[in-house]
């Protein structure tokens, strides 16, 4: 009869993951001891599909003009869009401008630590509700991101990649996997992703530095090929909506006064597809139509 394949239990997972990251962690400002709430939802928000080296200097400056919440929605939200500069989908400055209205306005300028409360702000999703709970707080939640899906998929499933998001079934497995007390929690969610990110990455995870390699149920399986759903692929930058959206935010970035239609029109040669991107950009609030003219543009006020 023949055996079934070794199963990694969940909790096992959490403590050498834990050790691995405080010898291994990377020191990252939102890490640092002091960081403030604030200072942690401004980094979540810009770290989403942004990489981490181009986020710092951004996350540092932001920071540096607008220590609190209650400094960036004293500003015009046009200012948050200019200083987002080239973070990319530059509607999370929006977001994130209107977030910090209305912590100022309904918590009184302090970043509420309650998911549910989270959850009501301008631009926070299940993700970034729970990373500022606990990251900031250290209140206990499962967090889950990409690179957590990805090391419970193959440490504990067995599968080579995580398929498509499921929130709910997602958060329980990171439950399983979390200590009981909040402290070892929070470490457990940083150190997971932190793994994922650095040394079981998609296409080329790097299993002999990994602190359980002996009990990944992928690897001991034999690095099976993935046979289930896939997530989606993300459609290619170059030459899609997106960048000439980008062109235009930079054309307006740039400017001082009113950008003209003629100057829009010299940033991209395919007429719809550039007039599509700026109706997308008036639609979202990213651009304005300028009060001195309906041929000319600007930043939000």
């Amino acid at each position: 009869m023949a055996s079934e394949p070794a199963r990694t239990e969940p909790e096992s997972i959490a403590p050498a993951v834990s050790e691995w990251f405080v010898a291994h962690g990377r020191d990252l400002p939102w890490r640092r001891p002091g960081f403030s709430a604030w200072g942690t939802l401004v980094s979540e928000f810009m770290l989403q599909q942004t990489p981490v080296v181009r986020v710092i200097p951004r996350l540092e400056a932001w920071l540096l003009r607008w220590p609190t919440p209650a400094d960036l929605s004293a500003s015009p939200s046009g200012d948050a869009v200019r200083a987002w500069d080239r973070l990319g989908y530059p509607r999370r400055a929006l977001n994130l401008h209107a977030a910090a209205v209305a912590i100022t306005e309904r918590h009184g300028g302090v970043v509420p630590h309650d998911v549910d409360e989270l959850l009501a702000l301008p631009g926070v999703g299940d993700y970034t509700a729970r990373a500022v709970a606990v990251f900031a707080y250290g209140r206990r939640h499962p967090v889950v991101d990409v690179n957590i899906r990805r090391v419970i998929a193959r440490a504990v499933v067995g599968d080579g990649e995580p398929g498509p998001a499921r929130t709910k079934i997602d958060l329980a497995a990171m439950e399983a996997i979390l200590p009981p007390d909040d402290e070892g929690a929070r470490r457990a969610n940083v150190a997971i992703m932190e793994l994922g990110a650095l040394v079981c990455t998609a296409r080329s995870p790097k299993c002999e530095a990994c602190p359980i390699a002996t009990q990944c149920a992928w690897r001991l399986a034999g690095y099976p090929p993935f046979e289930g759903k896939r997530a989606p692929v993300q459609k290619k930058f170059e030459g899609s909506d997106r960048q000439v959206r980008g062109l235009i935010m930079a054309e307006l970035r740039a400017s001082d006064i009113p950008v003209t239609q003629p100057e829009i029109e010299s940033v991209w040669p395919d007429a719809a597809q550039r007039d599509r991107a700026l109706a997308g950009l008036l639609r979202d609030g990213l651009v304005i139509r300028s009060a001195e003219s309906t041929e000319a543009y600007t930043l939000p006020a």
